[in-house]
């Protein structure tokens, strides 16, 4: 029976780490100038946690935090992991609606905040969720619409009505003693939900997953195990803390390690490029769309990038030309990790020493301790290798639950223990995985099935696009017809008869996109995600197809 390698606790494992590499950079922020050793960041941790239990946060309370890659976000997780306080994750892109709907679903007590991201003021969309703080104490909110919700911090030193400032709030703690918050710290256990990430909403209300220290933290050992990390990783964090990849494969990673974080505070093709020159990074996280703005950066050849050696682009589809570049200019050991929020996320990934073919085509084998399968999505059985099915895994990955919907993790977690994905997938005799499509992403154009991402692979050959998104659109005649939505590359020009030329007589006919839109963005979520069913609705109405699409049925 597979063990786990570790079983502790986050505030345990920030301790070890920090007793065994007490001077080693732990975290580095290039954009603020600012510097933590593991020592310095165990005392801010400390202070940080001693401030939730001077403010009255108990095992078990739910804190929100919505902010960008600020060393802040850092603090505040170890220091609620600390005290056995929940860290809920929230969407830096969140308005209103959604904020009220994640503090409300989640019974958060605490929040804390940033001032803006990207024109969001989020001091005043607070107000609009609960206008009872601006008259408000600082720590004694009563909110109409969020009763559980007490306690608002601002991550800095400017003053709101309501809002403790970061030291007002560590404050809180001064009276706190050692001996308090090592009890406090005791209490807690492994198997404790520690964070509760919302998935993205790319479909649906969000759900709250429950994941716990033992979740998060091996499943972070075993992806760093998979890019050969060890004590002297210094990684290059673009993508969101709020988000698995930021959070797990990141941030935990680097603590499991005694490695080094270096967050960027938000995407940025140019602070990337200028952290890994400064601080001679050896790995790099991001999803696709992060590295193809890398590579393609008009000053990309003025910044070094030999420093690096690892990373993981994962988090939505790894176009295969995309991933050449980045092995040939960036990180020849870059990995492909695949997974989901609520298996902790990975639970395939390629290794370091796999040879290129597989690095580039498929997303890896399991990890150690889970058991991958692929099922026949209509008839429960097992596909044969080759074949393809629905991606279901079983193992100490699998999340908790969603918070509050028993239903819906009834329908995610079978009563055998595994997790059904709604992906779709083939796997090799050695174990190898390759993503197919989603259960729901799948055109069924005459009867015929058709799986984007075949055709996005194709397209990507095409020397003038630089990403491309095939979607289904209705169609009265045939049920869908295939479009493709393209990104092309700067300077270029093109056509849908063009594309359309490009694709005959090298794809099916019937794979040919019947209509194509050239594009310079995508709908994203914040964590890199293409919204898909976005595009679709984009491209209904561009293309008056509203009545053919109430005649399509499921």
């Amino acid at each position: 029976m597979f063990v786990p390698k570790f079983n502790t606790t986050f505030g345990n494992l920030l301790d070890d780490t920090a007793a065994k590499y007490p001077d080693k950079d732990a975290l580095v922020n290039v954009q603020k100038d600012l510097r933590y050793s593991y020592s310095e960041l165990q005392d801010i941790v400390n202070q940080t946690a001693k401030a939730f239990i001077g403010l009255g946060v108990k095992k078990g309370d739910h804190v929100a935090i919505w902010a960008t890659n600020v060393v802040e976000w850092v603090f505040a997780l170890f220091g609620a992991a600390k005290i056995g306080a929940v860290v809920v994750t929230v969407n830096t892109n969140y308005r209103s609606h959604e904020l009220e709907y994640l503090l409300k679903q989640s019974d958060s007590t605490t929040l804390f905040l940033i001032e803006e991201y990207r024109g969001n003021n989020y001091v005043d969309i607070v107000n609009e969720v609960c206008p009872e703080l601006a008259t408000a104490e600082p720590g004694k909110l009563d909110c109409e619409k969020l009763p559980y919700l007490k306690n608002v911090i601002y991550m800095g030193e400017k003053e709101f009505p309501g809002l403790f400032t970061w030291s007002a709030f560590l404050k809180q703690g001064e009276n706190v003693s050692d001996q308090e918050l090592a009890s406090m710290q005791e209490a807690c256990d492994p198997d404790d939900v520690i964070n509760m990430q919302y998935t993205s909403g790319t479909t649906g209300f969000p759900k709250g997953v429950m994941l716990t220290h033992n979740n998060v933290i091996n499943n972070a050992y075993y992806v760093g195990a998979a890019q050969d990390y060890t004590e002297k990783e210094r990684l290059c964090i673009p993508v969101p803390f709020f988000h698995c990849f930021g959070l797990t494969m990141s941030i935990t990673t680097c603590v499991v390690y005694g490695a080094t974080m270096v967050p960027v505070e938000e995407f940025n093709p140019q602070w990337v490029l200028e952290a890994i020159d400064r601080e001679k990074c050896t790995a790099l996280q991001g999803v696709p769309t992060m590295w193809i703005a890398e590579l393609d950066h008009p000053d990309f050849a003025k910044y070094d990038m030999s420093s690096l050696r690892t990373g993981i682009m994962a988090g939505s589809p790894c176009p295969i030309e995309v991933m050449r570049k980045v092995t040939d200019k960036m990180a020849p050991e870059v990995t492909i990790a695949y997974g989901q929020t609520e298996s902790s996320p990975v639970v395939t990934q390629t290794r370091t020493d796999d040879e290129l073919e597989r690095r580039v085509s498929t997303v890896g084998r399991a990890l150690p301790g889970v058991e991958l399968k692929i099922f026949n999505p209509e008839t429960g059985e097992e596909c044969a290798h080759g074949v393809q099915g629905e991606i279901c895994m079983r193992g100490y990955v699998v999340m908790k639950g969603y918070y509050k919907m028993p239903e819906a993790t009834e329908k995610a977690v079978d009563k055998d223990g595994w997790l059904h994905s709604g992906d779709l997938g083939t796997m090799d005799e050695h174990g190898y995985v390759k993503i197919t499509g989603r259960l729901k992403d799948m055109i069924i154009r005459g009867g015929e099935n058709i799986y984007p991402r075949e055709i996005e692979e194709f397209l990507y050959t095409n020397p003038k696009v630089l990403d491309v998104q095939v979607i289904g659109v209705p169609s009265e005649k045939y049920g869908e017809e295939v479009m493709a939505v393209i990104k092309l590359r700067e300077g270029e020009t093109s056509s849908t008869e063009e594309i359309r030329e490009f694709s005959k007589g090298k794809i099916a006919r019937h794979k040919i996109p019947k209509y194509v839109s050239f594009v310079d963005e995508y709908p994203m979520t914040a964590s890199g995600k293409i919204q898909k069913y976005k595009l679709r609705e984009m491209a209904i109405k561009e293309l008056k197809l509203e009545d053919a699409d109430s005649i399509v049925t499921a």
